[in-house]
Formats: C-alpha cells, structure tokens, sequence
C-alpha cells in the first residue's frame, strides 16, 4: 500500500493516462514528440520492473485534423466516425515509437457496459494480464465509435481510475499539461501553492479543483479528482504530473516531489464493492424508513423488507439499485428480487415474503454482502 512518495519505488504495476491536450495539435493532429517522450519513459519503468498500462485520449481530436473538421461543432455520429479515423493514428503512433524498443503494443477499446457485465469484466482483466505476462503494453482507450451516452465512461480520468482496478494496479498516474493540485488557481493567484501529498479527500480538496482550460480535452480538475476518489476508494494510489516535464514519470516512480500523490485511505473497497459502487448502472431506487438506514449505515446490516417505504423503477433481480433514507442515497447493492415482486412485500417481515409472493429465494432484499455504503470524504 503507497502510503508516502517512498512506497512509489515499490510500485509494480501502473496505469498511465495521458490527456489529449498532451497529444494533439491542430497543424499534425498527433504530437510524436509527446508520444516518443511517454515512450522513452514507460520503457525505463519496464527496465525498472513496472508493468505499465496506458490509458491514452486523442482519438476524437486526431481525427478531426485528418478530416479537417476543426472549429466545427460535431454531431454524435461524427464524433464517432473522428474517433474511428483518429484512433488507427494513434495506435500506429505508439506502435512505431515502442518498436525502437522492441516492444509490442495491444488496443484494447472498452465501454462502461463491457466492465458492467461480470463476464465481460473478467475477461478483459484475464486478457490483460496475458499482455503483462508477455511484455506487451496495453493501450486503452473508450470504444466511440460505438458508444451511447448511457455506457459512456464520461472521460478517460473515469476510466483509467476504472481500469486500474480491472487490472489491479498500484498506481494510476494522470499525465497532463498542469503541475498537480494547487490550493487555488494559480492563474489568478501568484501565491498559490501546489500540493505535495494528500493524504484524505475531503470537501475542502475537492474544493480546490477548477474547469479545464484545454481546447482539445474534457476533463478539467474536477473530473481528475472524481477519478482519484474512484481509485484510492479501491486501494490504488493516484497522482496528477505535467507531462510538459521532462522525464516526469521517471521522477515520480523514484519518489521525487513532482505533481500531486493522493494515497489510499484505510476505508477501501474490494473488488466486488468497487464493481458495485462504480461501474453497475442503477436501475432504481429503495426507499427505507430511519430503522433501516440506521442498521445498514452504523451495523453493516442487510436490507430486510420490512424496512422498505417505497420502491422506485422497474428492474429484474441481480440488478443494481440505490437505497434511499429521507431523500439521500445511502448505499448500493445488488437485489435479490425484482421491483414487482418488492412493491408487494415492501414493509412486510421476512416471515411473511414466501406466503405473499408464495416462493422466498431470500431473506434479505439486499444481503450486506452485496451492499456497499455510499463512500464518506
């Protein structure tokens, strides 16, 4: 577990993100001067022992250069067809820069929808792993070509924070054109100063976090401090560097003061609780009473029925739902009956389920070990 910038010499596996407005420009589409620079780097951690994944943004820009749609506002569909044409740039990008090295690279395009699913999930974990074992570097990327706004990740800060989970890394480094957090807007504020270690995020972190200024990325601080909660949440350390820095990964692995380490907390998710808590799409809601939420916030209980008041959407069993206390979100899990068969059972005890629904598969209607609290800062 990273706890200080020492334990970052210890790291043996990592994700790395690079943001777009690394990579691109609106003259070349793909910077190769910034690919080779990452390069040179990932290849000195792999020398060093790191298995590296990247995580690398750029498709949607790179191919609006190559079809001279800058300055225009595009469609869904041409915002997919951007990203079909400047994907194969940006593999054969990297592909060229780790062949000087001898190393292969692998795609892997993923939706929110492909770590939903169990299966799925499991197999892209699996098939990463087989690329680690052989040598290979994952480039990952969201799959726009065929992405809905439903599956999407939202950015690729939320997705390299949920891949480094998939594939059970010890740190997941954002590479960007900033310097790290700071505790104001150093912009506006001469005196603003960069934070080293954070150590727990709270509100007054978030807090610190601004919009994006990048003309080619989405993500702003706001977005790359979302991902930090998703990862430290499931036990991976995180840090925000400026890829304008030369050898700026080099430096953080040896545990030099460079951009912003966040570390773990001692309340962390398994990874059950993070599929749970940060991948599933919710399919409804369960109202319970002050009874309920008191037992399943301060006593790690399961939800029983009778603790229900109201239940919200139509969903078949197994599905993810939230549960609700005075109009706040307590906690998710997984319901082990579907939305009718609650209605009718909703503020009934447990000894009373099979005669009303004239079966009982369970007890509980979210058994605790299915059931994750919604995450304190």
């Amino acid at each position: 577990m990273i706890k200080t910038r020492q334990d970052l010499s210890h790291v043996q596996r990592a994700i790395v993100k690079i943001g777009s407005s690394l990579l691109t420009d609106a003259d070349t589409g793909i910077r190769m001067d910034m690919v080779e620079h990452v390069v040179e780097q990932v290849f000195s951690l792999q020398k060093a022992g790191v298995q590296v994944c990247i995580v690398s943004s750029g498709a949607v820009a790179i191919g609006r250069v190559h079809l001279g749609w800058l300055g225009k506002t595009l469609s869904v569909y041409e915002k997919q067809a951007a990203a079909a044409v400047g994907q194969s740039w940006l593999m054969e990008s990297y592909g060229k820069a780790f062949a000087k090295h001898d190393i292969q690279v692998a795609q892997m395009l993923l939706t929110k929808d492909d770590l939903r699913h169990r299966r799925r999930y499991l197999n892209a974990s699996n098939t990463s792993e087989t690329l680690f074992s052989a040598g290979v570097v994952p480039i990952v990327n969201e799959n726009d070509t065929v992405v809905v706004e439903e599956i999407k990740f939202g950015d690729n800060d939320n997705l390299g924070a949920l891949v480094a989970m998939m594939v059970n890394a010890d740190l997941f480094v954002m590479v960007t054109d900033v310097d790290g957090l700071y505790d104001a807007n150093p912009n506006e504020q001469q005196d603003a100063k960069r934070c080293s270690v954070i150590h727990h995020l709270d509100d007054s972190v978030m807090a610190m976090a601004g919009g994006s200024d990048s003309e080619f990325g989405t993500g702003g601080m706001l977005s790359k401090l979302t991902a930090v909660e998703i990862a430290t949440r499931g036990g991976v350390a995180a840090a925000i560097v400026n890829g304008q820095q030369r050898g700026v990964l080099t430096d953080l692995f040896v545990g030099n003061d460079v951009g912003t380490l966040f570390v773990c907390g001692e309340d962390r998710h398994n990874r059950h609780q993070h599929w749970i808590a940060d991948v599933l799409h919710v399919a409804g809601q369960l109202h319970v009473d002050a009874g309920a939420a008191q037992v399943i916030i301060h006593k790690g209980a399961s939800l029983l029925p009778i603790g229900m008041t109201d239940v919200q959407g139509n969903f078949d069993k197994g599905e993810c739902v939230e549960v609700v206390a005075d109009g706040v979100v307590i906690a998710r899990g997984l319901c082990n009956y579907n939305s009718d068969d609650l209605r009718r059972v909703q503020g009934l005890s447990s000894q009373d389920m099979a005669k009303t629904l004239g079966y009982k598969d369970f007890t509980s209607v979210i058994h605790r070990d299915n059931l994750v609290l919604k995450g304190k800062r």
